[in-house]
């Protein structure tokens, strides 16, 4: 099951039943049911409560994964600040909805896997952002 709730902002204008759909179809694409996933969309401060207090970091993001997969199916908590989200649209000159929805993903991705950290892994999750926007 996957939950959308929203804390300190509008909850964005997504379609919740299709975007449920895409994203059993991408984690299916990597092997991976979808278990129990949770998204909180939030504003700066909030993500930047929760950077602080279970990752230690000081800074803002646009999104954090807390990943509970368990054998082949993807469990997990994924808080998405939508401040980020925008001034991210806004820099990249993208429109804001293909950046919530890369992001969206990107926390999926993360599931699935994929990491961003290392050598030569940013443009690894680049490229399967794409193709799971791709699949929309």
């Amino acid at each position: 099951m996957i939950t959308y709730s929203a804390e300190n902002v509008k909850m964005p204008q997504i379609r919740r039943r299709d975007t449920t759909a895409w994203i059993r179809r991408v984690a299916a694409t990597y092997g991976r049911k979808v278990g129990e996933v949770g998204y909180l969309f939030c504003n700066d401060e909030k993500i930047l409560e929760v950077n602080r207090e279970y990752l230690q970091h000081d800074y803002y993001t646009d999104i954090i994964t807390f990943d509970y997969d368990e054998g082949d199916e993807i469990n997990g908590d994924l808080v998405i600040s939508l401040d980020t989200v925008r001034s991210n649209a806004e820099q990249l000159g993208k429109p804001y909805d293909e950046e919530l929805h890369r992001v969206i993903i990107h926390g999926i991705l993360h599931l699935c896997g994929i990491n961003d950290k290392g050598p030569g892994e940013r443009e690894i999750m680049e490229a399967a952002e794409d193709r799971a926007l791709a699949m929309r």
